[in-house]
């Protein structure tokens, strides 16, 4: 089985100047302690705000790779931000990492429909993508240049390491990066 570092590298790879808002809590975390680079944009506390945040950066940076990354916990609790996709038709790729519980708050079993791939589809995501194994990995290769949102529904082994360090910076300081990465007019001297 997948776990979330796999996946989010292939598709941050894939991606290097990619703007990244990721939800709060391990998959933050996570991203932070093996990825962490200016483009990305920790929402600490904004649980499924994710995907808005990213739309929102896509609309003002027009041609700026742009991914949001959600897990199963935060987009359940923010299913109408995926009408977004059919709405604003912005070239998002929309991440989620689904281990099956709300694991950054103790374990809890997520209540969500079977099948999160199809509800994207319905909410007006273009393009859906199921990925369970590393084989599944190559379906989201070749991202650059899009034109249209898509949807990736990554299955995942829920976590068995810790999480590793909070992310120490505040998001004054964050937002500050973010923006300054959006602004630079060569991002990929900023990129490590």
């Amino acid at each position: 089985m997948l776990t979330s570092e796999t996946v989010m590298r292939h598709v941050l790879t894939a991606l290097p100047n990619a703007c990244v808002v990721s939800t709060c809590g391990y998959p933050s975390r996570e991203l932070y302690n093996s990825m962490d680079r200016p483009g990305n944009l920790y929402l600490l506390g904004s649980m499924g705000m994710a995907a808005p945040v990213a739309y929102g950066i896509a609309a003002a940076r027009p041609g700026r790779p742009v991914v949001a990354i959600d897990g199963d916990g935060s987009i359940a609790m923010n299913l109408g931000c995926l009408a977004l996709a059919a709405e604003l038709a912005l070239p998002v790729v929309h991440l989620v990492l689904d281990n099956g519980m709300h694991q950054s708050t103790g374990g809890q079993s997520t209540v969500l429909p079977n099948d999160l791939a199809a509800v994207a589809s319905g909410a007006g995501y273009p393009e859906v993508v199921t990925v369970r194994s590393p084989s599944d990995l190559a379906a989201v290769d070749g991202l650059g240049g899009r034109t249209t949102p898509l949807f990736i529904h990554a299955i995942v082994a829920a976590r068995t390491a810790a999480a590793g360090h909070r992310i120490r910076q505040r998001p004054q300081e964050l937002v500050g990066r973010v923006r300054a990465f959006l602004d630079d007019s060569a991002p990929e001297s900023l990129m490590r």
